[in-house]
C-alpha cells in the first residue's frame, strides 16, 4: 500500500464523519424555521414514496414559518399529511389549496434540554466514528510495518499526521456541537 494513500484515505473518512455530523445537526429543530428539518419527510405521490423536496419547492419566508409550494397542486394534501404524520417533527401544517404553510412553534425549556442531549448523542456517535477511523489507520500502519514496507520512523510520522487530522476533526465537531447547543438554548 502506498503511504500517501493511507493519509488520503483517513482524510476522506474524517471528512465523511464531519459531513454526516453536520447533516445530523441540520435536521434538529431549533425553534427557528429551517428547510433542512423537512429533509427526512417522505410524501406518497404518484403511487410511490418520494422525498418532499422532489414534490415541492420549500422556502422560509420568515423566521417562524416554512412554506411549501407543490409542483403539482394535486399533491398538496399528501404533503400536509406526510408532515403531520412525522411524529419526530411535531409540526402541524395548514394549506390553502395552493401552498402548505408550517408555523414553527417556540420550543419549551424541556424540549430544548432534550434537543441539547440529542446533540450530545450525535456528537458521541461521531467521536466513536473518529476512534474507529484511527483504529483502522493504525492497524494498517502496523500491518505495512510488519510487511517491511514501512520503517519505524516513517510509521511514527504517519501516525502523528493521522492524530493531527483526527484532533482537527474532533475540534470541528466540538465547535459545531457547542454552536448548535447555543442555538437551541437561545430563546
Amino acid at each position: 500500500m502506498n503511504i500517501d494513500n493511507i493519509t488520503k484515505e483517513v482524510e476522506a473518512k474524517l471528512s465523511n464523519v464531519l459531513d454526516r455530523f453536520n447533516d445530523n445537526l441540520k435536521s434538529l429543530r431549533t425553534g427557528r424555521a429551517n428547510a433542512a428539518i423537512l429533509d427526512s419527510v417522505m410524501v406518497e405521490a404518484y403511487g410511490t414514496s418520494m422525498p418532499l423536496k422532489q414534490v415541492g419547492n420549500i422556502i422560509v419566508p420568515e423566521a417562524q414559518l416554512i412554506q411549501i409550494t407543490p409542483f403539482d397542486p394535486s399533491n398538496i394534501a399528501a404533503i400536509a399529511t406526510a408532515i403531520r404524520n412525522d411524529s419526530s417533527l411535531g409540526l402541524n401544517p395548514s394549506d390553502d389549496g395552493r401552498v402548505v404553510r408550517i408555523p414553527i412553534p417556540p420550543l419549551t425549556e424541556e424540549r430544548r434540554r432534550e434537543l441539547a442531549k440529542l446533540v450530545g448523542q450525535k456528537q458521541e456517535e461521531s467521536m466513536i466514528s473518529l476512534r474507529n477511523v484511527r483504529h483502522e489507520a493504525l492497524d494498517l500502519i502496523d500491518k505495512t510495518k510488519k510487511d517491511k514496507q514501512l520503517g519505524e520512523d516513517e510509521a511514527s510520522r504517519i501516525s502523528s499526521q493521522i492524530e493531527n487530522l483526527i484532533n482537527g476533526t474532533r475540534s470541528k465537531i466540538d465547535e459545531a456541537s457547542k454552536q448548535k447547543e447555543n442555538e437551541i438554548m437561545t430563546l
